[in-house]
């Protein structure tokens, strides 16, 4: 079994989709059986894939600037992939819309379906694509990976994909890193893409909350990759704490990202919808305490070991984070139960989970189901 997976999220600047591509394509490496080979599929007019990024896999690489293509996949679904990467018997692409493909098992991959309520909270090339294809590129995949159970629900319901079509695959946790605990609290965190979803301003006004009670307030430190919304969300956010100290690092490296956990006294995720929240089993399994969105995917990644706050509430969030800050004994007992929870999720299952659905997938077309 030949697997060409697409890449291209993971070139540069990795957001969710692209660490999730980027890790499964690791996972995935150690797993396959005799016989099976890993092509990543990238496609750039000035990024390359770095040599060695993923042991034993190859790359395919087209010279193509990336908007280019996905207009001429999304639109004309032409030229096939196996122009550029050969003959492959799988072609998973990293997003909704499918690769187009001669002869190969095409799957997509659904994280959230929130640019179909909301395609104003994307960018243009998602408003202009997604929404209106979609629902018809999911139905006809062979395969639909989904990466949480809440995810699996709005694709069964919403885009009438069958459950036997798709598989559940969640990110894993990261290797543990025992970060000393530290009595005095430190920094309030968000870490993610400054996108309209994120709901930074909530954010942004139970900061501003806590900071007129307290004078000892934590800086707020905020970190993540801008977009084209970018620079208006992070005025909102600054004007709705106007007594806080915040402080906006950007995009982080995966290095960088480990320094603010470690010094971190929680981390703070509002997500209007979310089909998983990577950041927040990256922050148990850190040692952080977290605090999410009681929407979406959050409570099933969190579980018992977060709080979970109505992220409409800014008086609701507020005291979340001074109950964190009040309590080194709490935020001690969310370390350890956060730690528990995020052993639940290993990149290794969820390779193999993929591995034996692609398998099954495959039986089912040559059975002709």
């Amino acid at each position: 079994m030949r697997i060409l997976l697409d890449y291209r999220p993971a070139l540069r600047q990795r957001t969710g989709v692209g660490q999730y591509v980027h890790e499964i394509a690791r996972a995935l490496a150690p797993v396959l059986g005799e016989g099976d080979s890993l092509v990543l599929f990238s496609s750039s007019w000035k990024d390359r894939v770095p040599s060695g990024v993923v042991p034993g896999a190859t790359v395919a690489d087209a010279r193509i600037p990336v908007r280019a293509l996905n207009f001429a996949w999304h639109r004309l679904e032409w030229p096939p992939v196996d122009w550029f990467s050969g003959a492959v018997d799988v072609a998973h692409s990293a997003h909704p819309l499918l690769m187009p493909a001669r002869t190969a098992l095409r799957v997509v991959t659904i994280h959230d379906l929130d640019f179909l309520d909301h395609p104003e909270r994307t960018e243009a090339e998602i408003r202009r694509d997604y929404p209106a294809l979609t629902a018809g590129h999911a139905r006809r995949a062979d395969l639909v990976v989904v990466v949480s159970e809440h995810t699996a629900r709005q694709v069964q319901s919403r885009l009438d994909v069958p459950a036997a079509r798709m598989v559940v695959c969640p990110p894993g946790a990261p290797p543990p890193v025992f970060n000393p605990f530290n009595p005095a609290p430190g920094p309030i965190l968000f870490i993610g893409t400054i996108e309209p979803r994120k709901n930074l301003p909530m954010l942004g006004a139970a900061y501003g909350h806590v900071a007129r009670r307290r004078l000892d307030v934590p800086a707020l430190v905020v970190a993540g990759k801008a977009v084209e919304q970018s620079s208006g969300i992070l005025e909102q956010l600054r004007m709705a704490a106007p007594g806080g100290r915040i402080e906006y690092r950007g995009y982080v490296s995966d290095e960088e990202r480990q320094r603010l956990y470690a010094e971190a006294s929680m981390l703070v995720l509002l997500s209007l919808e979310e089909g998983f929240g990577m950041t927040l089993v990256e922050a148990m399994q850190a040692g952080v305490p977290v605090i999410a969105s009681a929407r979406g995917a959050l409570p099933e990644v969190v579980g018992d070991a977060g709080i979970l706050v109505d992220p409409t509430k800014a008086d609701e969030i507020g005291a979340a984070i001074e109950r964190l800050l009040d309590s080194p004994d709490e935020r001690r007992r969310r370390v350890e139960a956060g730690r528990v929870q995020a052993a639940r999720f290993s990149w290794s299952d969820g390779a193999r989970r993929l591995v034996a659905a692609y398998r099954e997938a495959l039986a089912r077309r040559r059975a002709g189901m």
